[in-house]
């Protein structure tokens, strides 16, 4: 026969108050009236009887449900195949675990209707939002701010004022480019990494016009593809770029996973990396450095921005407003074998 489950009316007559009472002072429930024995007389009365709390019951106290939504602006299919994503979710998973948290994941697929995460957020069962990922064009958002739902994007949209926490695309990407353009190339193509509804791949190419400008160099919209987050648009936007009369001599893709897909397509055309076109890639995922030629990347601090987003995102849950509400971090560029440079890390 199992043993009996205690529950908080054994608590409480343990420690001769009311249930009320204990449900109080085990959820820290603020502007109660507890004098300090009291609560001695709880915490020791639930200690001796090996008693945890029920979850559910915690959250009706507190008004907290102790779990932050994670919301990834994303098909399935990209997911699964972006190695940024699960390095981001795994790390999150961390981070948030060891707050006494867990982490519920929404994606959010019809893009039409963002009725997904709006139920999320209106049914209470979260008390906070980290979005991964946001487009530039959800309104959504905004809801959400009215509400005072706490939330912080991992990724900026410029010109708002929401709470985010973002690495410097911009000046990372004109770093990338910089380095092609120091290694003697004056045509460079680039491959962005998404549509243009998101910020990153428009600060990611902006970041590309930014170095050729720098450098003298005309910038030529006929060198520009749009990527899709997975390896399959990067090989099919690199066999465009392949196709025109003059090939460029170097590419910048802006997504190491893109990139992945843009080696395949030269490889197939019976060109070498770096000899024939030089690349460069985004982002520093696992596989880089062991693929044939290793990739020089811009290697981003994943540890740091999802630690950063999920502190920040625990203290708006708890009424602390961050120091610093948004938080640009910085990249630093990977030389490999890819670029045609002699140097390797």
């Amino acid at each position: 026969m199992s043993a009996k489950r205690i529950t908080s009316l054994d608590v409480a007559r343990r420690a001769g108050v009311s249930r009320t009472t204990v449900s109080f002072v085990l959820n820290n429930v603020e502007g109660m009236q507890i004098s300090e024995q009291t609560k001695l007389r709880v915490f020791q009365a639930a200690h001796d009887l090996g008693y945890v709390p029920d979850a559910a019951a915690q959250a009706l106290a507190s008004g907290r449900t102790k779990t932050i939504g994670l919301l990834l602006a994303r098909h399935p299919r990209v997911i699964a195949s972006d190695m940024y994503l699960t390095q981001i979710m795994d790390i999150l998973v961390r981070e948030i675990s060891h707050q006494g948290m867990r982490l519920l994941l929404e994606v959010v697929e019809d893009f039409e209707n963002r009725e997904s995460y709006l139920k999320l957020a209106r049914s209470n069962s979260i008390d906070g939002i980290l979005y991964s990922g946001p487009r530039i064009d959800d309104t959504a958002l905004g809801y959400l701010v009215e509400h005072n739902v706490p939330t912080v994007l991992m990724g900026a949209i410029p010109g708002s004022s929401y709470y985010f926490v973002d690495v410097d695309n911009r000046a990372a990407a004109k770093q990338a480019v910089l380095h092609l353009v120091g290694l003697g190339h004056r045509r460079i193509a680039c491959i962005t990494n998404a549509n243009a509804i998101y910020a990153a791949p428009n600060d990611r190419l902006q970041g590309y016009q930014d170095a050729l400008i720098e450098t003298g160099i005309d910038f030529d919209p006929s060198l520009v593809r749009h990527g899709d987050f997975d390896p399959e648009s990067g090989y099919l936007q690199m066999n465009s770029l392949l196709d025109l009369a003059i090939l460029p001599t170097a590419v910048f893709v802006a997504s190491d996973v893109v990139a992945f897909g843009a080696m395949a397509a030269i490889r197939e055309r019976g060109l070498q990396i770096p000899n024939d076109i030089a690349l460069v890639g985004f982002d520093d995922i696992p596989f880089s450095r062991y693929i044939e030629p290793s990739l020089t990347t811009i290697h981003l601090p994943i540890p740091e921005l999802a630690r950063c987003a999920s502190d920040m995102l625990i203290g708006l849950v708890r009424d602390e407003q961050p120091v610093n509400p948004q938080v640009l971090l910085s990249a630093n560029l990977i030389v490999r074998k890819s670029c045609g440079a002699v140097q390797e890390k």
